[in-house]
Formats: structure tokens, sequence, C-alpha cells
């Protein structure tokens, strides 16, 4: 087993070094593209947690997982592809390598920061994943390594799109750990206050790099996946969903909607696409048959009810099950989205319409990025 783990860490990285190394058609040609500039949690997370010290709880470098698109575990939470994935495809962008791989030097293309378990605040899963923060950090660096002179490299950030994923882990750790007494010291208004308000750092300090474009993942209803669901809450909905969680993300959702319209006036240039990803998720768990999935409650990797514990994979230490069918299930694994979820995630996050996201999709954001350039090409 050893060796089989070597060796997919070895394919990894000749898989991903090829991008890099082998431009393809147009090579030579002045790229006008947007850079794409990735931070947040395990849903944009595409192998960062591969090469820092944490545990296999937040790490997904191991079979089943990435069975079905790389055919190998990259190191990201699903069966296939991540929504960054599915970006840079819409974007004719080559895939982002994780920034803290050892082969990393796409500067100029944009970088992926994102972390499985990652949040905004410091006290979440501190030690075992890349907060924000953290990310943060990272970014700046990247700014400080992009070539060109100051006006050249601000250009470069005001093309970019950034996107985000965090408050998951804030909101969901507490009650998956049965830890609620850090969270139980304040209102639900308070501790969403304390997270929208780290965000809001992170969000004016790219701004003041020169960032101008944003595209940002709303939390999910949490409370009703399959690892929430499997704990045995002591505050459950009439549909088996753990309420204390999903509460806390409807205000979540509300105060990061609000935040963005309010910074779309402070912030000069500021423009943002805002995925409502509780309303999605709740519609496919619901109504998974409608959106092509036989199941929108268990997972299709896991043990124990919902297939809900934290179980998925050969170094888990576990015994679990499998599905024969991944593209069947709306969750690969007790709290992340099959390929096939993620390709219909990341298609309305591109070209949706308002009602799911708004105020701009974030095709929308990538032309306005070529308008700003003068070119007529995506």
């Amino acid at each position: 087993m050893a060796k089989h783990s070597i060796f997919l860490q070895i394919l990894l990285f000749v898989h991903c070094t090829f991008f890099i190394v082998f431009p393809g058609p147009g090579a030579g040609r002045q790229d006008h593209r947007a850079a794409l500039f990735v931070f947040g949690d395990s849903l944009f997370d595409v192998g960062n947690n591969n090469y820092i010290n944490t545990s296999t709880t937040f790490q997904a470098n191991f079979w089943p997982y990435g069975q079905t698109f790389f055919k190998y575990p990259t190191g990201r939470y699903s069966d296939g592809r991540l929504i960054p994935d599915f970006i840079a495809e819409h974007a004719k962008r080559p895939l982002l390598l994780p920034y803290k791989h050892p082969g990393y030097n796409q500067h100029a293309g944009g970088a992926n920061f994102a972390s499985s378990g990652a949040s905004a605040l410091a006290e979440t899963f501190q030690g075992l994943a890349i907060n924000l923060h953290t990310q943060l950090n990272y970014f700046k660096e990247v700014e400080r390594q992009l070539g060109g002179d100051i006006e050249a490299k601000k250009a470069l950030l005001s093309r970019a799109i950034f996107v985000l994923s965090i408050g998951a882990a804030d909101y969901a750790s507490p009650f998956w750990t049965n830890k609620t007494g850090f969270i139980r010291r304040f209102s639900g208004e308070e501790y969403v206050g304390m997270v929208i308000g780290n965000l809001t750092l992170v969000i004016k300090e790219i701004h003041k790099a020169g960032g101008r474009k944003f595209g940002f993942l709303g939390v999910s209803p949490m409370g009703c996946w399959p690892m929430l669901r499997a704990v045995n809450p002591t505050n459950t909905g009439d549909d088996g969903c753990h309420e204390d969680v999903n509460a806390l993300v409807r205000l979540h959702n509300v105060a990061l909607s609000q935040l963005l319209r309010s910074l779309e006036g402070e912030l000069q240039g500021f423009k943002y696409s805002l995925f409502d990803f509780y309303t999605w998720g709740l519609e496919r768990i619901n109504n998974p048959s409608k959106y092509g999935f036989k199941e929108g409650k268990e997972a299709c990797c896991g043990a124990g009810p919902y297939r809900g514990f934290d179980s998925c994979g050969e170094k888990r230490g576990v015994e679990y099950q499998l599905c024969s069918n991944p593209s069947e299930y709306l969750f690969f694994d007790l709290a992340h989205p099959s390929d096939a979820a993620f390709k219909q995630l990341s298609e309305l996050m591109w070209s949706g319409p308002p009602s799911i996201v708004w105020p701009y999709n974030l095709k929308a954001l990538f032309e306005l990025s070529l308008e700003d350039h003068g070119s007529d090409e995506l």
C-alpha cells in the first residue's frame, strides 16, 4: 500500500507539472485572460492539505477519492473535480495547482490557497488547516513575486477574479465535534458577526492590493449534511436536519449579502457574484430525482447513519461502504458533493440566472475583465 501511495503522488506531480511545462496553442502570445485566485475550504481545496502537517480527517489523498475523473486521489474531497476546476474549464484556463505543491509557479495565472477545514476564526480547527488569514498571507507572498512594476501588477490584479468559500467549518465544527462551549458564549448574531468581520478584513486587503472582482459561495444547509444528520444532535428539525447549524448558516448568508452590497458602495470598482448555495443544496437534498440524482441524503462513501461518519477512504482505519455509481449521489462523502453535483453547482455559478447567483454570475465577471483590457476573446 505504501508503494501504491508513493506511485500516486509521483503520478500527481507529473500530471500537474504538465500544465506548467508544456503550454498549449498560442503560447508566446501575451495571455490577457483573467487570473484566478482561490481562497477557502474543502469545497475549493485541490490538494493543499497534502503538503501540511494535519490528520487524515483533513486530507483526501487516498482511495476512493478522485476515482471518477482523475482515476487517482489528488487531495480533492470528491470522487472527481471541485468548483475551481470547473471554473477554470469554463474560463479556458488550465487547472490550478495547489499553492503548496512543490511545482507551483503559476503566479500570473493565479493561485489556489484553499485548505480543507479552513475557517475565518483562528479557533476553528487550529493547527489542522490553513485558515483564511494565513491564506491571505500566502496571497501577499504571490503578489510580491509577480513581475512588472507596481502599476502593471495592480492592472493584473484588477482584472483577476477572486473566489472565496468560507464559514462552513466555523459553523459546523462545534456541533460535529460536540465542542459547543466556545460558540455558546455568543448569540448567533455575535458569532456570525465575528466570522463576517474576519472575512471583511480579507476582502479589503485583497482590494487594497488591486483586486476588484470577487465571487462568493454562500454557505450550504450544512445541518442537512450526512455528517450532521449522523451525530444524533440534541436539536433536530422535522426533516432530520440539525436546525441549530442551519439557523447560523441562514444568519451568515443574510449578513454576507448585506456586507457585499455595502462594500459595493464603499470600495472603488468592487464587483461581486454571490451564489445561493443554501437554496441550491436544499432543493437537491429534498428533490434529488428532479436534478438527476437517486439519493440526496445519504453519502456514496462512508459508514454509519447516512454514511455520515468520518470513515470514507483506505487511510481512515474504519470499514466503510462505497456506492457503485457516485454520479447518482448528491454527496460523495459525509460533507462533500459528488463530481456530478459539483458540475451542476459550478455551471450555475458560471452562467446561472439572478434567482440563484447575483448581481453578476462568474461568466459576467470574466467578461468584465476582458472589457477592462479591451479584448474581445474568451
